[in-house]
């Protein structure tokens, strides 16, 4: 039973995963993701039933479209993917628990900006209005200790990364200061702290590596969205653990 459940989460991660990497390539340009079909974004061809299988489709048809046999972009099998495992991973780490519908939402929440963000350096505010009212219901139901956290993270969140774009004019911009509020409220004050450090770490890390491989420019910009969604994912899952372990080397 504890492996079908797990297989469920993946197979329903697979599926939202595909829908989220649709939202997060419409919703910046204005375009309707609700009703329209999937398409080429080269050919404009619509898709089939079969050629929108998660993670499926791309293997079949071997990254290329089966109708002009353009590239398609890594980027939908690859959300696809971690989605799915992110859902399987919530379900192991909470169980069947109100606050799994935290964790479903954040994910779902960080997917769709990761997408956005890679595609346009864009953060939308519409995902962000559309999700802050289930967090603030889910913390309602679920509170975190004290009850004062998650406000106290969100006013951090805004705090600190406006900061640092006054500071840096303009090192960050107002999507990631505003993620940043609505991470607060999710994970709380002490963990929005160490995602706001490990997000720093990881972008640091790989900034590094993609300017000695010479992926990027120096002056190049690059979005912090993605090392957002990974200090946040690790510090939801993980914070805790990481957290004890910074206590006890001191």
């Amino acid at each position: 039973m504890e492996l079908a459940l797990i297989i469920i989460f993946f197979l329903l991660g697979l599926i939202f995963g595909s829908f989220f990497n649709v939202v997060g390539l419409r919703l910046p340009e204005g375009k309707p993701f609700a009703n329209d079909r999937s398409a080429c974004p080269a050919c404009h061809s619509q898709l089939s039933w079969y050629e929108n299988i998660p993670l499926v489709s791309f293997m079949v048809q071997r990254g290329r479209c089966r109708h002009c046999g353009g590239r398609i972009s890594f980027l939908y099998p690859a959300v696809e993917w971690f989605t799915g495992c992110l859902f399987a991973v919530s379900y192991v780490w909470v169980g069947l628990q109100p606050e799994l519908v935290t964790a479903l939402l954040l994910v779902s929440m960080l997917m769709i900006i990761l997408v956005s963000d890679l595609a346009y350096m864009r953060i939308p505010n519409q995902v962000l209005l559309f999700f802050l009212p289930f967090f603030l219901i889910m913390r309602m139901i679920v509170p975190l200790e004290p009850w004062w956290s998650p406000l106290l993270g969100a006013v951090l969140g805004l705090l600190i990364t406006a900061g640092i774009i006054v500071a840096s004019r303009g090192g960050m911009g107002a999507g990631d200061m505003k993620l940043f509020g609505v991470l607060g409220i999710v994970l709380g004050a002490g963990k929005l702290l160490v995602a706001f450090f490990l997000s720093c770490v990881i972008g640091a890390v790989i900034g590094v590596l993609l300017l000695a491989f010479k992926v990027v420019g120096r002056k190049q910009p690059v979005p912090f969205g993605p090392y957002i969604v990974a200090g946040s994912l690790l510090t939801y899952f993980f914070g805790d653990s990481l957290i004890t372990w910074y206590i006890n080397l001191f």
